[in-house]
């Protein structure tokens, strides 16, 4: 084994020497420190400077969120921030904010309350265990191998004291695993209260509409699908919405979009050239090439567009300016090409593409089997969610509707057979893609020890044997520093894939890639780096087939893989931690991608996108936080577990600082999941209790302490069955709203004192937030219409300010079209917070700037 003091590796029998030790530790710490000081000094020094990206989210939202206003002082606002109460996040950034920041706050008790007696309990056993070994003598309990470790147990010590030994892992075990069932199961029911109380107490459109899928052929019309609702006597339908198949309409708004896109750029380059003064008197400005003849046609079509896109007066400036030109290509296989004016090109494009989208939106679309249907109150909705509709499988079926927003409109006619072929195809894509991530992940873990690299290149361990620090970084920072870069790079691969997946909302898909990240995380960094960074690469499939074929193999190599490996998981904790924390609060990559940005920018639109609010995705920090909570309680009773958990107690403290700040000032999160994240967590903290007590079972079969181990084996049971037992009890608590819950101008308090305004008993009975919750901010005038069909056709955006809003009168009957009757129909005109979707969500700046459409012909 490798020491302080004796910097040679020990390799035996093929087996990797340990790797990292109390230096590479120290290492690790002295980077994680200076990286996190660093960002942290950036991050005060320019969050007054910088208000546009570290309050992005403030001074967007709306003024009436109850947040208070950071002070500009240097730490100043750490104060400030820890006042921010449950009440105030929950009201200014929504259910799924209070989740996130609930499993860190619960983390950071549990495991606060595990330091406790990691350091009061455990560590006098292992400190009095190790004492009297001469092997272990100037070490860490964290620097003490299994091989040791077995000698010690067998050898050093007399039978009884080993057994007592044993028998407080055996106690720990189960002590720590109901410690963390009880704070989950505690916390569980705090989030269900919440949960209830606040959908409970609000009214929005997606609390009142559910989705209905499967629907028959001979009803697939607005009116007998209201008349089929009403006919169940579960209340009254306000509107209808059949969804048909749009895919030519969508199609031509996003070519529509690229066209405007071209077109705000060809002025922006017509802008950005400075006038040519010209000399009528004396003869022709010289041009270049064919455009010389070209300068009497531009001032004409300039005069032209004095009536369309510009006024008169602006166009005095750019008088003699050249105007941009666009190559197109045509004939036998596009061979010939020829420049005309880009001006009056896409803009002759737009009109013809506004025409075609005018007379799209006046046709009938073929019906599809989902249908959105918006009852009269949130009790009849959840009625109509919670019961079974029809006797036939596969029919009728009804399930909570996402908020409008949310919706991915071409997701909602796409054939429900594509729909599954997509999503099996990205199963098997993702599986196929875990197979692939072994080999290099495998061979990551090698470098943590100087056996294996010996055996790849002898010259480099020599080097490395000299150089102590070079070798710690290269042992335990180097391997650190991969694996949280993938952690950083996946994610943005499993989001594509979760959204080509065919799901009908971005929060079905924010869950999605919550699960698929933490697959790979757990997976790659935890299994399969705890299986190859024990032994060669080369004997990495002898160790899988030895392990199928006998029991105790497989204990052995867990022990001793997860021994071997506990400080490369400290460092990985601290670089998370104190290392990449403050980058995060820093927002060093949208930093970084700004000034990429900012060079790319050319059009007003494209500066207005710039100081957007950066989006929050939880499926990017959720499962590497879910990841330490596993190591963390992996490494609980083993020695150095003190360590573990002390780390693990500044990570999650430090992460619910950050996170906090983000989710509440910096960055939005335009998902509506209503804290369906918390079933994930959840089931995620089961999976890492059952890895927990495996790990401790074949830790003491290893010791061959087998009747212990068998006293294990019950817990792994109970804990599975808990798994079960909570999902049947708190799952329809986290996907439904009850109906007790649901608060009526008919509750008692209400019906004592009839003069009293409704509204206000109805604030008293909220979680001390505002009158509107943050959803019902966000949905005022919504409803659940394709905002293909109804949003205004903008003009391009030319100048610093967004251009003037017209409607067309037109709007009317399109949307009867659509809808088919009254209880849908949506009037024009309308579009409120909506945002149109994913559509004019990238048309918008702040609250300023809507859609409109001129109503003429000409841009």
């Amino acid at each position: 084994m490798m020491g302080d003091g004796d910097d040679r590796p020990e390799c035996h029998n093929g087996e990797a020497a340990a790797g990292p030790g109390s230096k590479d530790i120290f290492v690790q710490l002295v980077i994680s420190f200076g990286l996190g000081i660093s960002a942290f000094v950036a991050f005060c020094i320019l969050r007054p400077r910088w208000k546009t990206l570290y309050a992005a989210r403030r001074r967007h939202s709306d003024p009436q969120i109850a947040l208070p206003v950071l002070p500009d002082s240097f730490l100043g606002w750490i104060p400030a921030l820890y006042r921010v109460t449950e009440e105030q996040v929950l009201a200014s950034a929504g259910l799924d904010a209070f989740v996130f920041l609930s499993f860190f706050k619960m983390s950071l008790r549990l495991f606060a309350t595990m330091l406790f007696f990691a350091v009061t309990v455990l560590w006098p056993i292992h400190k009095t265990f190790d004492a009297g070994d001469t092997t272990t003598t100037g070490k860490s309990p964290t620097e003490v191998d299994l091989a040791s470790l077995e000698h010690i147990l067998v050898d050093s010590k007399p039978k009884d004291e080993r057994w007592s030994y044993l028998w407080a892992y055996l106690v720990f075990t189960w002590f720590f695993s109901f410690l963390t069932i009880y704070f989950m199961n505690s916390e569980t029911i705090k989030v269900i209260k919440i949960r209830q109380d606040y959908l409970g107490t609000q009214s929005t459109i997606t609390d009142r509409t559910f989705r209905l899928t499967g629907i028959p052929q001979d009803i697939r019309s607005e009116e007998k699908i209201k008349e089929f609702v009403e006919n169940l006597e579960i209340g009254h339908v306000r509107s209808v919405t059949l969804c048909r198949n749009w895919a030519e309409i969508d199609g031509l708004m996003a070519q529509r979009l690229i066209i405007l896109r071209k077109l705000e750029e060809a002025w922006s380059a017509y802008h950005a050239q400075q006038p040519i003064v010209e000399s009528r008197t004396g003869g022709e400005q010289p041009g270049e090439g064919d455009d010389t003849a070209q300068g009497d046609q531009d001032g004409d079509e300039e005069s032209q567009e004095n009536g369309g896109l510009l006024a008169s007066d602006s166009l005095r400036n750019f008088t003699g300016r050249k105007r941009p030109k666009v190559r197109l290509r045509f004939g036998f296989l596009r061979l010939r090409n020829r420049k005309i004016d880009a001006l009056d090109y896409y803009e002759e494009k737009l009109r013809r593409l506004d025409e075609k989208i005018r007379d799209a939106r006046r046709k009938e679309y073929t019906p599809t089997d989902t249908a959105f249907v918006t009852m009269d109150s949130i009790a009849a909705c959840q009625m109509a969610v919670q019961a079974t509709v029809d006797p036939r499988p596969g029919q009728l079926l009804s399930k909570p509707a996402p908020a409008p927003s949310d919706v991915i409109w071409k997701n909602t006619y796409a054939p429900r057979y594509k729909r599954r072929i997509q999503s099996w195809t990205v199963t098997i894509f993702i599986t196929l893609l875990s197979m692939i991530w072994l080999a290099p992940v495998a061979a990551l873990a090698q470098l943590l020890s100087l056996c294996n690299i010996e055996k790849i290149s002898s010259s480099l361990a020599a080097t490395l044997e000299e150089h102590e620090i070079t070798r710690a970084f290269v042992q335990t920072g180097l391997p650190t520093l991969v694996v949280s870069l993938l952690n950083v790079l996946v994610p943005y691969l499993y989001d594509y894939l979760s959204n080509i997946q065919g799901m009908v909302s971005q929060g079905d898909v924010e869950l999605s890639t919550i699960s698929k990240n933490f697959f790979f995380i757990f997976f790659n960094i935890f299994v399969v780096y705890a299986i190859s960074g024990s032994a060669a690469l080369a004997d990495f499939w002898e160790i899988i087939r030895d392990s199928l074929s006998d029991t105790q193999t497989i204990a052995k190599r867990i022990a001793e893989s997860i021994q071997n490996l506990n400080n490369f998981y400290l460092n990985f904790i601290m670089l998370q931690g104190f290392g990449l924390f403050p980058f995060k609060l820093l927002q060093f990559g949208s930093i970084s991608l700004y000034s990429i940005y900012r060079m790319g920018a050319k059009t007003p639109r494209d500066f207005a996108e710039l100081v957007q609010p950066s989006l929050f995705n939880y499926g990017f920090y959720l499962p590497t936080a879910l990841l330490v909570f596993i190591l963390c309680l992996v490494y609980s009773i083993l020695p150095g577990a003190h360590i573990v958990l002390l780390l693990g107690v500044c990570y999650f403290g430090l992460g619910y600082f950050v996170y906090k700040y983000q989710l509440l000032y910096s960055m939005d999160q335009p998902q509506h999941a209503t804290g369906g994240a918390w079933a994930i967590i959840c089931g995620r903290i089961i999976v890492g209790l059952v890895a927990f007590q495996v790990i401790m079972i074949a830790f003491l079969v290893l010791q061959t302490a087998f009747e212990k181990a068998a006293f294990i084996a019950p817990l792994v049971v109970l804990t599975f069955w808990y798994n079960i037992y909570s999902r049947r009890r708190y799952t329809p608590l986290t996907r439904f709203i009850a109906l007790r819950s649901i608060k009526r101008a008919s509750d008692p308090g209400l019906e004592g004192n009839p003069g009293r305004d409704p509204n206000q008993a109805q604030q008293q009975t909220r979680l001390a937030r505002r009158m509107s919750t943050v959803d019902e901010d966000k949905e005022k005038g919504m409803k659940f219409v394709n905002p293909n069909l109804i949003a205004p056709l903008e003009q391009p955006w030319i100048y610093e300010d967004p251009p003037p809003l017209l409607y067309e009168s037109s709007t009317d009957s399109n949307t009867e079209s659509v809808s088919g009757n009254d209880v849908s129909r949506a009037p024009s005109g309308q579009n409120d917070s909506n945002g149109l979707g994913s559509v004019s969500s990238s048309f918008s700046l702040g609250d300023t700037h809507v859609w409109r459409d001129n109503g003429d012909d000409n841009v």
